[in-house]
């Protein structure tokens, strides 16, 4: 995958923000695994409806719509549920290199 660690940072990000605005991503299974574990925190962070944490999930989301959704429409959506926001469903090898497609998809 990727070797520094902004790289890798950045990649999570965009990632987090399409999967928020679609609600569901392809990606492959390695990306969708480190995927799931970055967005539940984010997920987790905006359920908390503080200032501190609005602040904590914008260094993350850039985008103020995409921002908006998260804190007005998806974290109320998961308010009772601890953890477990995000399913990934294994689709199968990618032709060209054989890659494993793994769907992401939001949870409800």
């Amino acid at each position: 995958m990727l070797k520094t660690s902004s790289g890798k940072k950045a990649l999570l990000r965009s990632l987090t923000t399409s999967l928020l605005i679609h609600e569901q991503i392809k990606t492959t299974l390695p990306k969708a695994k480190l995927l799931r574990r970055f967005a539940e925190k984010i997920i987790t962070t905006a359920k908390k409806q503080t200032p501190a944490a609005y602040r904590d999930v914008a260094r993350d989301i850039s985008d103020k719509s995409v921002l908006k959704k998260l804190v007005e429409v998806i974290a109320p959506r998961y308010s009772t549920q601890n953890g477990g926001y995000i399913r990934i469903i294994k689709i199968g090898q990618r032709i060209g290199d054989g890659a494993m497609i793994a769907a992401v998809k939001l949870t409800q």
